[in-house]
C-alpha cells in the first residue's frame, strides 16, 4: 500500500483524488469529499498533502485525534445519512506522517449534514437543489446495484432474529463502541442500507441484500428460486464427483459451509508469523469464500461454484464486469459488486478492506499449493488456480510444501504453542463465554475449523461444559471450563 500511495501522490488531484493540508484540525469539507466520492466513483483522501503535491505531513500527536474525530463523524447520522463505515489509515512518506482514507463507490446515494455532492474534475459539487441531477443520481444507484432492489412483501418477521442478533455482538466485539451495540433491529439495519426508501419511485422496504444475508431459506428461494451455491469435490470419480453440498441458505451460512466443505477436503498446512501458528488453507479459502459471495450478480440464473479437482481448484459465479479481463494484484482497482452485502460481511469480521482478498490469495498461494491463481473479471467472475495437491487419485495428500526452515520452525514449536492456547482458552472460560468471544481471544479465523479442531476436543474431553447443553446450537451457548478436569491429565489430539 504505500507504493500505492506514491503513485496517488504522483498522479496529482482529479475526479478519485483529494489532497487536503488539514493542519491545524480536520477540515469540514472532508466530509463533503468522503459525500461525493462515496455518490461519484469512489476514491482517495490524503491529509497532510498540499494540492500540488508536496508531502507536508501531520503532528504526530494529532493523528489519534484526527482518526477517531473522523470515524465519530462518518458515523454519526447528523453529518452522514446513511453512516458510512470508513476509517483513516497512517502512513510515513518521505520522513512524514500521513493520513489516508480511501472510500469505495456506494451503492446509495449519501448526503453530507444534508446536502448531496457529486465528485467531478474541479472538486466537490453540491447538487441538492438540482432536481434532475439528483434524481439521475437514485436512478443511477438503482439500476447498478440490484443489492439495493426492495421487495415489498418482506417483512423483518421473514428476516432471522437469531442472525441479527449474531451480527450485532461480531460488530462490537470486532470493535468495542460499534454503532450496532446501541441500535435496535431495525436501526441496524435501516444503518446497514439493508432497508432504505427509494426516491424514484416512492417505495421503501427491505432489500434483496437484507433477504440475502439475513433471510429464512424459504423467503430467500421464494424471492431468487435460482439461488444456490455449489460445492463439488471430483479427485477419483472426475466424470461425476466425490461429495457434493448444494447450499441454498443466507451468505452467513453459507459462508460457514463452504469453510466447512473446505475443511473436509483440503489439507491443512501451517507457517509461522511473528511466532504465531497460522493456518494457510484458513487464510487464502476465507477470501476465496468471501470474493465467491459478495462479488456476484445474484439476478443471473447462473449458481456459484466451488470446486475442488485433482489438478486444480476453480469458482466461477454470474458476474457484472468492471475490468473485463485477467486481474493484477498489484495494479487492481477495487471495484464493489455488492457493497452493501461487503459492508455487513467486513462489520462482522468476515472480510477486510476492499480489495486486501486477492492480494491476499496471491501472496499465500504459493505457500500452499505451488500454482499461482488467474483471476478473471467477466460477464462470468473466475478464479482457477493450478494445484497439486493429490498424488494417486485423492489417496495421497502430499507432505505440506512450506520451506524447509518453516517446517522444521513449525516441527519445534507448535506443540507448545498448541499446549500454550489451549491453557489459555482454559483460563479464559472459567467464566461463561461464547464462542465468538473465544474466537477473538485467539489466533483463528475459521468458524467450522475452530469448533471441529479446538472446542469439539476440549469438549469431548470433558475440559469445557456447555451452558445449555440441550440445545448445542442455541444462540445463547455459552461455554465454561470444568474444573473438575485437569488438563495435565488428558492427551489432547489438536
Amino acid at each position: 500500500m504505500q507504493n500505492r500511495v506514491r503513485s496517488i501522490i504522483k498522479q496529482g488531484e482529479g475526479l478519485r483524488v483529494e489532497f487536503k493540508e488539514a493542519q491545524g484540525g480536520l477540515p469540514k469539507s472532508v466530509y463533503e469529499t468522503v459525500c461525493a466520492f462515496s455518490n461519484t466513483c469512489g476514491g482517495y483522501i490524503l491529509l497532510g498533502v498540499k494540492d500540488s503535491g508536496e508531502v507536508i505531513g501531520l503532528k504526530k500527536s494529532e493523528i489519534d485525534n484526527y482518526k477517531i474525530e473522523f470515524v465519530t463523524a462518518v458515523n454519526n447520522i447528523n453529518k452522514m445519512i446513511p453512516p458510512l463505515y470508513l476509517k483513516a489509515e497512517d502512513f510515513v512518506i518521505d520522513g512524514k506522517t500521513i493520513l489516508v482514507i480511501e472510500v469505495p463507490e456506494g451503492s446509495e446515494v449519501h448526503r453530507c449534514a444534508g446536502k448531496i455532492y457529486l465528485r467531478n474534475e474541479d472538486g466537490d459539487l453540491d447538487i441538492t437543489n438540482n432536481q434532475q441531477q439528483v434524481s439521475n443520481l437514485y436512478l443511477k444507484k438503482q439500476k447498478t446495484y440490484t443489492e439495493n432492489e426492495i421487495i415489498p412483501g418482506v417483512s423483518i418477521s421473514d428476516l432471522r432474529l437469531d442472525l441479527i442478533a449474531e451480527a450485532r455482538k461480531r460488530a462490537v466485539l470486532r470493535r468495542p463502541g460499534h454503532p450496532w451495540g446501541r441500535l435496535d433491529d431495525m436501526e441496524l439495519l435501516r444503518s446497514a442500507s439493508l432497508y432504505r426508501k427509494d426516491f424514484t419511485s416512492n417505495k421503501e422496504g427491505f432489500t434483496l441484500a437484507s433477504v440475502l444475508l439475513l433471510g429464512k431459506d424459504e423467503v430467500i428461494q421464494s424471492v431468487l428460486p435460482h439461488f444456490k451455491t455449489d460445492l463439488i469435490f471430483k479427485v477419483e470419480d472426475v466424470d461425476r464427483y466425490d461429495d457434493r453440498d448444494e447450499v441454498r441458505t443466507n451468505l452467513i451460512d453459507t459462508y460457514d459451509r463452504i469453510m466447512g466443505f473446505v475443511q473436509k477436503h483440503l489439507p491443512e498446512k501451517f507457517f509461522l508469523k511473528d511466532a504465531i501458528r497460522i493456518d494457510i488453507r484458513a487464510v487464502i479459502f476465507r477470501e476465496i469464500a468471501v470474493n465467491l459471495l459478495i462479488h456476484r450478480e445474484y439476478t443471473q440464473q447462473m449458481p456459484a461454484r466451488f470446486i475442488i479437482e485433482k489438478d486444480k481448484i476453480y469458482t466461477d459465479n454470474g458476474n457484472k464486469p468492471f475490468l473485463y479481463g485477467n486481474i493484477n494484484p498489484e495494479e487492481n482497482i477495487p471495484y464493489p459488486k455488492n457493497p452493501n452485502i461487503a459492508k455487513f460481511f467486513k462489520e462482522i469480521g468476515l472480510a477486510e478492506e476492499l480489495g486486501s482478498g486477492i492480494k491476499n490469495i496471491f501472496k499465500y498461494a504459493r505457500l500452499y499449493a505451488d500454482g499461482e491463481p488467474t483471476v478473471t473479471d467477466d460477464t462470468v467472475f473466475k478464479l482457477v488456480w493450478p494445484v497439486n495437491l493429490f498424488m494417486e487419485k485423492g489417496k495421497t495428500i502430499r507432505k505440506n510444501q512450506v520451506s524447509d526452515q518453516v517446517s522444521d520452525q513449525v516441527s519445534d514449536q507448535v506443540s507448545d504453542q498448541v499446549s500454550d492456547q489451549v491453557e489459555y482458552i482454559l483460563k479464559f472460560v472459567e467464566s461463561p463465554r461464547s464462542l465468538v468471544e473465544i474466537m477473538e481471544q485467539t489466533s483463528y479465523k475459521s468458524r467450522v475449523y475452530f469448533m471441529q479442531k479446538v472446542l469439539k476436543p476440549l469438549l469431548d474431553a470433558g475440559l469445557v461444559l456447555q451452558t445449555v447443553p440441550d440445545k448445542p446450537n442455541s444462540p445463547r451457548q455459552k461455554y465454561v471450563r470444568n474444573l473438575d478436569r485437569d488438563l495435565k491429565q488428558i492427551s489432547l489430539d489438536l
